[in-house]
């Protein structure tokens, strides 16, 4: 799983995976689709990758949920660590980020929720999955 877009916004998102502070993020089903990728799955492993492609963190999918952009949740937006102040605070910047990435969204538009939690994969025989 590699998170943003690739510089400062990567390394900043990582770190607070890293930290345990973020524990959700969100992507459109649009851009799943654009990139043939499944869903992720609760219980599934994967590798937090770094600016530099290297395994940063590994961290266990606790929930997936796809939902109107407009009923994202406040719980959610919090969960991503971000410091947004407000549900609205969240949509205003992702909008801004999903339009300069491609992918505007309106209301209507379906977003994949993804929670996580930070794994110590000491001893772990499953490999993460990017």
């Amino acid at each position: 799983m590699e998170l943003g877009t690739p510089g400062a916004m990567r390394e900043e998102l990582t770190a607070l995976v890293v930290a345990g502070v973020k524990t959700a993020t969100a992507g459109t089903l649009e851009e799943y689709q654009l990139e043939t990728e499944g869903l992720e799955y609760v219980g599934e492993r994967l590798a937090v990758l770094g600016n530099d492609g290297r395994v940063a963190a590994t961290v266990a999918v606790t929930g997936v949920e796809t939902v109107p952009f407009a009923e994202v949740s406040w719980e959610f937006a919090q969960a991503e660590g971000e410091g947004f102040t407000s549900v609205e605070h969240w949509r205003s910047a992702h909008r801004r980020y999903w339009q300069r990435t491609g992918t505007p969204v309106d209301d209507d538009s379906p977003v994949v929720l993804v929670s996580f939690r930070l794994v110590d994969g000491a001893g772990d025989d499953a490999p993460p999955q990017r």
